[in-house]
């Protein structure tokens, strides 16, 4: 059985291939990470699973990484780079793994499989985001103390 690490790995892959084909050919982003007989099945559905979401909801995270880097659009930002990106902000959004987990699994994919200041980029603007959700998480009154009487 795969690893979460193995499982975002494989989603990463998949989710790259989802965006080259525009979404139109889940089937061959599933051959794209079925090279390895090393998967299961279900590490495959996972996988293609967690894939299909962030690609569904990409539109949400190119609009906020637009907002965070505005001059390094989504149709800007290398394929590898926005793919991981997309990922990291579904998961953080859907709350299903540690957000500091996934910041930290973006910028060692990017390490992997991008350029040399693609590390730094994803985690420039995941940072920011992270601080977003810390904050949504912790209740206003913990944010803003009510001064004591």
């Amino acid at each position: 059985m795969a690893s979460p690490r193995d499982i975002r790995r494989l989603a990463f892959q998949a989710l790259y291939q989802l965006d080259l084909t525009d979404g139109t050919d889940p089937q061959a982003a599933r051959c794209a990470i079925e090279q390895s007989a090393e998967w299961t099945a279900d590490d495959l559905d996972r996988a293609l699973a967690l894939a299909v979401a962030a690609f569904e909801n990409r539109h949400d995270s190119d609009q906020r990484m637009t907002e965070l880097a505005p001059d390094w659009p989504t149709h800007r930002q290398a394929a590898v780079d926005r793919a991981i990106l997309r990922l990291a902000h579904y998961e953080m959004m859907s709350g299903q793994t540690p957000p500091k987990v996934v910041v930290n699994e973006a910028v060692e994919l990017a390490k992997r499989f991008s350029t040399e200041r693609s590390p730094s980029f994803v985690n420039a603007l995941l940072d920011k985001v992270l601080k977003d959700v810390l904050a949504a998480a912790i209740p206003s009154s913990e944010q803003h103390p009510a001064p004591e009487l």
